[in-house]
């Protein structure tokens, strides 16, 4: 089997399990109870919350722990537009997001809401006079994913911070899951941003909204008192120690782990550039991580389905989009409607290793061949 899939999600690590069982096991009594064993649970989780805000350099902000990364882009954008309401009703963002940004911006655009696309350039990314000529001082969000989870193009977020700064009442929020973990990542410009444990080896269930204090939030779960006052519910303790082991563990040699996986990256295009029909669309912005590509004249789940028959596992799109639409992030790059709607996504992984790929090229090249074949 080979697994090419680790932008949609990760096989959780032995170690993070283990922590997992055994906070489960040994500190099961409720954070929110006044007893020893609560005592000692909110301990562990005050102690873990630490170490995640150390290993990402936060000063100044609240983690409200989530059930992944789709809530905490629910609570950012409902949470500011539902709390500011009465500073405008503006929204900016790219058209390019995760589906858990852009339905919570179709429901508010149902409140009166009004919601601004920002154009990108030739190479996808956000085009920043756009963005000055969009801004005013009825805008109160601005999201933009820092990396795009189809290309794994990475946004230039200081600059489009420095434009924000300008305004005040203005937030920005980022979408940071497809970026932690496998780059360093500087939030010191966000006010908000989105993340989920899946993503680096942790497990399903859990995530984090970083939340800088000067901003504040309706609640989407209203309820007791909890972790924080932005989410209630009974504290997740096994879920939040076990993601700050995960959050340790894909940081340690993050640059070297980074230049291995850029150096597969090289490798695979390299292969994959010989083949006539195969073009590739991810490109010097993209982190090495994710590696876009379109067979051109092959629909991209067919091309899926071939290769699951020799268990080797990719993606067409992110795993929340439809998969019968075209690609929007590779059509804004190519304005080619054949490798919008050909269009395959490749992630590796500091796991992933040279003779997998090999395996993958060889496999590869036997659908190409079955497939472009029937084409002609």
């Amino acid at each position: 089997m080979i697994y090419l899939d680790y932008s949609a999600t990760t096989k959780t690590s032995d170690e993070v399990l283990d922590t997992f069982i055994k906070c489960s096991k040994e500190y099961y009594g409720n954070a929110n109870s006044l007893h020893k064993l609560g005592v000692d649970a909110k301990n562990l989780i005050s102690s873990a919350d630490s170490q995640i805000k150390k290993l990402l350099n936060l000063n100044d902000c609240e983690i409200i722990y989530t059930s992944g990364s789709s809530e905490a882009n629910n609570l950012a954008i409902k949470g500011v537009c539902m709390n500011y309401k009465n500073r405008g009703k503006h929204i900016i963002t790219s058209p390019v997001e995760h589906s858990s940004v852009n339905k919570p911006l179709e429901y508010l655009k149902t409140l009166g809401y009004k919601v601004d696309v920002l154009k990108l350039d030739s190479n996808g990314l956000i085009d920043l006079d756009n963005l000055r000529d969009l801004i005013d001082d009825d805008t109160i969000l601005v999201s933009v994913a820092l990396v795009n989870s189809e290309t794994g193009i990475i946004q230039p977020i200081k600059e489009i911070s420095n434009i924000v700064k300008n305004y005040p009442k203005c937030f920005l929020h980022s979408d940071i899951t497809q970026a932690i973990g496998k780059i360093n990542v500087d939030l010191t410009d966000i006010d908000l941003a989105s993340f989920s444990a899946h993503k680096f080896y942790g497990i399903k269930g859990i995530g984090g909204l970083i939340r800088n204090k000067k901003v504040s939030l309706t609640p989407l779960i209203h309820g007791g008192e909890s972790l924080s006052i932005y989410r209630s519910g009974t504290p997740m303790l096994p879920l939040i120690v076990s993601m700050s082991k995960a959050l340790r563990l894909a940081l340690e040699n993050i640059d070297q782990k980074e230049k291995y996986v850029k150096e597969l990256n090289t490798y695979l295009k390299e292969k994959l550039s010989s083949y006539d029909k195969v073009k590739i669309n991810s490109n010097d912005y993209s982190i090495p991580h994710i590696l876009n590509i379109s067979v051109l004249g092959v629909k991209p789940e067919v091309m899926l389905h071939a290769l699951e028959k020799y268990e080797i596992y990719i993606s067409t799109k992110s795993a929340c989009s439809k998969s019968s639409t075209k690609s929007d992030i590779v059509y804004a790059l190519t304005q080619d409607l054949a490798r919008a709607t050909s269009s395959i996504r490749i992630s590796l992984s500091y796991l992933t290793t040279k003779e997998e790929l090999d395996e993958f090229i060889k496999y590869f090249n036997i659908c190409y061949n079955e497939l472009t074949n029937l084409k002609n």
